[in-house]
């Protein structure tokens, strides 16, 4: 069940990386936000209460709740065109936990893939933090690239993998997204600072990059 939540997952970061490009309307992307959040919410519930025995299920699934805290926080916000600093502030707790999460999977759940997603994650929301909380606005390109590959590496991806039986050799998956994600968002980073000046990203139309 965690899994397929993982898709949609996957689907949201990459609409939300694409409206940061400047290529949506926020608001029909934040109708999508409140239709993750709310999975995401309500998927690790289920889980828990049918696993109240099981502490490894219950924290594998805690950490689902960060995702869908912030995707209903992001849905309501551009729906009523709020100011961004709490959802940005909020971010900075995610990139924190995030961490912690990382650790779990690398040395209590063994699962070494995850531990190195986790590291992507608490990078995206780090990102997030800056370019919301901070009003790093020169951070919106560089953003919205990676929330949209993370949305395919770290989520799509892994999941239709894992569903269809062909998530494999934990190690060798875990060393390929590491490079991965120092290569490419090193090279982004290289590609995107200095080349674009957003005007600045706050909730509503009115203030987002013109599309282009």
């Amino acid at each position: 069940m965690a899994y397929v939540g993982l898709l949609y997952v996957g689907a949201v970061l990459f609409l939300n990386g694409v409206m940061l490009l400047g290529k949506a309307d926020p608001k029909s992307i934040g109708v999508f936000n409140i239709f993750v959040g709310s999975l995401q919410v309500i998927t690790p519930t289920v889980l828990i209460v049918a696993s109240l025995a099981d502490p490894v299920t219950i924290l594998s699934a805690s950490g689902i709740y960060l995702f869908g805290f912030t995707y209903l926080y992001v849905g309501i916000g551009l729906l009523g065109e709020f100011d961004t600093s709490g959802v940005g502030w909020f971010s900075l707790f995610v990139a924190i936990m995030a961490l912690g999460y990382s650790y779990a999977n690398f040395q209590l759940l063994g699962d070494s893939p995850f531990g190195v997603i986790w590291l992507y994650w608490s990078f995206l929301w780090l990102l997030f933090f800056l370019l919301l909380g901070l009003k790093r606005e020169k951070l919106t390109r560089y953003t919205g690239w990676v929330a949209a590959i993370e949305g395919w590496v770290t989520a799509a991806i892994p999941s239709f993998l894992i569903m269809t039986g062909n998530w494999r050799n934990p190690t060798a998956t875990a060393l390929v997204l590491a490079v991965f994600g120092v290569v490419v968002f090193a090279a982004l980073w290289v590609v995107t600072s200095g080349a674009w000046s957003p005007r600045g990203f706050r909730w509503g139309p009115r203030a987002m990059p013109t599309p282009h």
